[in-house]
This record gives C-alpha cells, structure tokens and sequence, in this order.
C-alpha cells in the first residue's frame, strides 16, 4: 500500500478546506495539498483522481454545512424556501472561494441532493410542478452563486478590493453625461449593504416564482 493511502478521505477534504482558506482556488494544487498533509503527492490520487473529484467532495463538504430551516408554525412557505438559499450563501461565505468550489459541479452527493430535495419539496409544497421547481431550484442557485461570488471577490484575502469610492465617482461622470437611468440609481449600485442587496434580488426572485405558480394554479 503507498503511503497516505490509509488516510481518511475526510481528514483530505478538511486539510483541503482549510488550504482553500489560505491561498484561495488558485492557490489550490495537489501537491499543494500533500505538503500540507505531509504526504507524496501521487498518494492523494488514491482516493481523488484529478483536482476537479477532489473540487466535488469539497463542494459536498460546503454542502454538509447548510443547516435547512425547521418547519415552524406560522413560516410560509416561501419564507423557508429564504431560509434555505439563505443559509447556503452562508456555507458559501465559510470559505475562501466557497462559491466558486461548488460552481459547475453537479455533485450526486447526500449533502447536496439534501438541500435540493428541501428546495423542490417546499415550491412543490406550494403548488409548482416537478418542472417548475426545477427551473426554480436551479435559478435561485445560480443567484446565490453569483451574488456570492462577486461577494468574494471584493474580499482583501483575494488580493485587496476595488477602490469602490474611485469606480463609482467614475460611473457618476459619465452616467451624468449619457445615462441617466444608471445615474439616478447609483446610490443603490454602490450601497455596501450587501445581505439588503441580496434579499431584495432574493425576494424578486421568488415573487416571480409565486406569481408563476398562482398562474397555473
């Protein structure tokens, strides 16, 4: 047997994890990863054959961490179906990246299907179709994905965030010149207040999901 071939997968995913936080996606490598767990490089391929299986059980990981909102009395339910999107940017804001690791993925996994499966199960709860809430469920992921990403980036972990004040006297001057839509909403654009900005998107979204589902209701 090759050395760290008896490593727990876990312990691999968890080490990688915390590498994730230090030097980001990038950073990321296998050999990287075996430095850190103090093993040959080749050993990790035991257990994850390419960078993107590893990538898989690290989304899943993120995953694990979405805690689904309880069935209270008095919650509708698209308010629990917040609930839900709200906790997943929170397991994506865990970690360095976190969003960028599970974008694209499709993991098959418990963790996942767990937190998709509540999605689907409360829009269908309301009266959308297996279709719909499909076409739902991968929307509102896809929001989350990029409000968290673009979240991310702005993270001085990642190298230092935009000069914000100098990018919006920018969009000002020439908004004031040539697009006055942009330039009456500006104050909006630029508000730091990133968890109004994502539910106010959030609560548009799924607006139009139940007015979707009242129409074929």
């Amino acid at each position: 047997m090759a050395a760290g071939a008896g490593i727990q997968q876990q312990v691999i995913v968890g080490a990688a994890l915390t590498l994730l936080d230090e030097v980001g996606l990038e950073g990321l490598t296998m050999r990287r990863l075996a430095t850190a767990l103090k093993i040959q490089a080749p050993s990790l391929y035991w257990h994850f054959p390419n960078k993107q299986a590893l990538l898989d059980a690290m989304a899943d990981a993120i995953f694990g961490g979405v805690s689904l909102p309880r069935n209270r009395k008095g919650k509708t339910w698209d308010e629990r179906l917040k609930g839900v999107f709200r906790a997943i940017r929170r397991a994506f804001l865990a970690h360095r990246d976190g969003a960028r690791v599970f974008a694209g993925t499709y993991v098959p996994t418990d963790n996942v299907l767990r937190v998709v499966e509540a999605m689907m199960a409360l829009m269908q709860e309301a009266g959308a179709s297996p279709e719909l809430s499909s076409d739902g469920a991968f929307s509102l992921v896809y929001y989350v994905l990029g409000f968290t990403m673009e979240e991310q980036g702005l993270d001085p972990r990642t190298g230092g965030p935009l000069d914000l004040a100098d990018r919006q006297a920018k969009f000002a001057k020439l908004a004031a010149v040539k697009y006055p839509s942009i330039h009456a909403a500006l104050h909006r654009m630029f508000d730091d207040d990133l968890n109004d900005r994502f539910e106010a998107g959030l609560d548009l979204l799924i607006s139009g999901l139940k007015a979707r589902i009242d129409i074929r209701s």
